[in-house]
């Protein structure tokens, strides 16, 4: 499928819309704890997590990252495959630019150096006043409502910029984040100029 916070685009300014009609399931965790650094999310197996902006610094985590994922999850992630993540790119990836991108990740800080197990983006197109995501989470950390929380800082942050819509590529045979998506409220759609893939649009 196909991440820190606004300028010039305060609620004062531009007024949130309404919450769509689908409400978010809670996701499955034991316990999500605010601290000065993020969240401190526990898993339901008490595993421990940090959720946080991503930070400059998280390249080599990004890339570690990268490094355990399977070639599926690569292909399901960035719609086509890819031996490596080159230092560029996640140098890129590391730097958003607030204007019009954010992006979260889940840390391991159980661990050093602290390990990325999850990240969510997203871009935000403004002609369209709508933002396109992408959410990965690690394959061992899969299944316990990270996705679903990422989702959530993602669909929170559209939110907090105004815009109407959230949506993103998947392909068909990703049916794990198709049925999160479908359990989060958004709907789908046959891409005909990208065979093999859907669009999944919420309305926020």
């Amino acid at each position: 499928m196909a991440a820190n916070f606004l300028t010039d685009m305060s609620p004062a300014r531009r007024p949130l819309p309404p919450p769509s009609n689908e409400r978010f399931a809670r996701p499955r965790l034991a316990e999500v704890s605010t601290s000065p650094k993020g969240e401190l999310v526990r898993t339901r197996d008490g595993r421990e997590l940090r959720l946080r902006a991503i930070e400059p610094g998280d390249v080599a985590a990004l890339q570690r990252c990268f490094g355990r994922l399977s070639p599926e999850d690569i292909r399901r992630r960035f719609l086509h495959a890819m031996s490596e993540l080159p230092a560029p790119m996640a140098q890129r990836l590391s730097r958003v630019d607030p204007a019009v991108e954010s992006a979260y990740v889940l840390m391991d800080e159980t661990v050093q150096p602290a390990e990325m197990r999850g990240v969510g983006r997203i871009y935000v197109d403004e002609a369209a006043n709508s933002a396109e995501f992408s959410v990965l989470v690690e394959r061992d950390w899969a299944r316990v409502g990270l996705g679903a929380l990422l989702m959530q800082r993602l669909v929170d942050d559209c939110r907090q910029r105004g815009l109407a819509e959230l949506w993103g590529y998947v392909l068909l045979e990703n049916r794990p984040m198709l049925q999160l998506c479908k359990e989060l409220g958004f709907v789908r759609r046959l891409s005909p100029e990208e065979p093999g893939t859907t669009q999944i649009s919420l309305r926020l």
